[in-house]
């Protein structure tokens, strides 16, 4: 069983002030990502999610007019990277029973792939897998976006820090 460090436990704070910061932090954070696993993305509706996935997704692709619509239909969408690996972006609002997951694949999925999953608070088995959180949060007053990641490896999170830093975000905490 591996220990969690208390740097697991840091949670890493920052304001997104537009969408442009939002596609930054996922251009930011996408080469940073661990290759495969799950990345969760938490949030109220019009939080960002969508936009963040995305971000990463056309970083990942290295194509910023990569066509990534939202899966809130479809539940799945897969980008491949290589031969061998994918990004799936799946969207967990619709999920009515824990049996649907099985349909979608995911279990095939995660043990190659990068997945990110909105709604993750649907399946919890699969949220609590999450190697990276990210919750969002929307300022009613000034439409700001708040952002909070949570990495279960303390190495991530401290090359997260550094590298959210180093973009410019000085004052995330």
């Amino acid at each position: 069983m591996t220990k969690t460090s208390p740097a697991t436990q840091t949670t890493y704070a920052l304001t997104l002030t537009d969408e442009a910061a939002t596609v930054r932090l996922g251009a930011v954070l996408a080469p940073l990502l661990p290759p495969a696993g799950v990345v969760a993305l938490q949030g109220p509706l019009g939080a960002g999610k969508s936009a963040l996935a995305r971000a990463i997704i056309r970083a990942l692709l290295d194509d910023p007019t990569a066509t990534v619509p939202s899966p809130s239909f479809t539940i799945v969408q897969t980008y491949p990277l290589s031969a061998e690996r994918e990004v799936w972006h799946v969207d967990l609002y619709r999920l009515r029973d824990d049996e649907e997951l099985i349909e979608l694949g995911l279990d095939e999925a995660t043990p190659t792939d990068l997945v990110l999953v909105e709604w993750p608070e649907r399946a919890p088995a699969l949220a609590a897998a999450a190697k990276l959180t990210i919750s969002l949060a929307v300022d009613e007053h000034t439409d700001a976006r708040y952002a909070a990641m949570r990495a279960r490896d303390g190495d991530l999170m401290t090359t997260l820090q550094v590298a959210l830093k180093v973009a410019g975000w000085d004052g995330a905490r």
